[in-house]
């Protein structure tokens, strides 16, 4: 891969990936060994996050196709080196929580997929992309569930700040692009649709009238989670990750941005 061609994105958003699309593998061992350290890096690299967490669905029978994606991956890499989360010193201590679910996303299961992106101040600590476990009946029960998801990670990171005696601004923000969602965290009744995903209320609801955390909208254009729920064409994605808090030190063009927020 030393002499490969560049790519300005980790996935291809015309392509949705199938488990029965193109020759399987002869010997996916490589396929996996390859999944195993793109897995090990989204550690630090939330941009290939997506990606990775779509092709990992494929290791027990991959396909060509699926080997060309990763490699993909592999070609964004290479363009993109010198990029890091960039962690401000000066941003003050509050956090920020985007939750998102791309409803129904997966063509096979029809799962929808949760994302979150959590910052303290402006910088990007916490982030995740994974199907979820049902099937959702309704674009507002996926991003409810995401809602909960995020819920409870900003709920484990106040616990941490806490512990470590970091002084930080409470109540934390929550952001979500949902207005349904929103509504149903507000709602003291619960209606019949929404009586199977009644724990996740609960756990929403509890943690906002206990002032752990602030829920508030956001339009799409400022849903900084949108980019781990599904593959975007390049423009949005390169704006998107610059709303990130991400940064190129080998770019003399660019600079760290900070996120204006609430």
């Amino acid at each position: 891969m030393l002499a490969c061609a560049l790519t300005s994105t980790p996935t291809d958003y015309t392509t949705k990936l199938t488990s029965d699309t193109d020759t399987p593998l002869a010997d996916p061992s490589p396929y996996r060994r390859l999944i195993g350290r793109l897995i090990y890096l989204t550690s630090t690299r939330p941009d290939i996050t997506y990606a990775v967490q779509n092709l990992s669905q494929f290791v027990s029978s991959p396909t060509d196709l699926h080997y060309r994606a990763a490699f993909r991956v592999l070609r964004y890499l290479k363009q993109s080196l010198g990029v890091g989360i960039f962690f401000s010193s000066s941003s003050a201590l509050q956090l920020k929580g985007f939750s998102d679910s791309d409803w129904a996303g997966c063509p096979e299961t029809r799962r929808s997929v949760t994302s979150f992106s959590v910052y303290l101040g402006d910088s990007l600590i916490s982030w995740k992309s994974k199907k979820q476990a049902m099937v959702s009946r309704s674009s507002s029960e996926a991003e409810y569930q995401a809602l909960a998801s995020t819920t409870c990670e900003i709920q484990w990171l106040s616990y941490l700040l806490d512990d470590f005696k970091v002084s930080y601004k409470k109540p934390a923000l929550l952001f979500c692009d949902n207005d349904s969602a929103i509504q149903i965290a507000c709602n003291q009744v619960f209606h019949e649709r929404t009586k199977h995903i009644e724990i996740d209320c609960h756990v929403v609801r509890e943690k906002v009238n206990l002032g752990v955390l602030n829920l508030l909208p956001v339009s799409s254009s400022m849903q900084l989670a949108d980019i781990f729920t599904k593959a975007l064409h390049p423009h949005v994605f390169k704006v998107s990750y610059g709303k990130r808090g991400m940064y190129d030190i080998h770019s003399q063009l660019e600079g760290p941005v900070t996120i204006q927020i609430g």
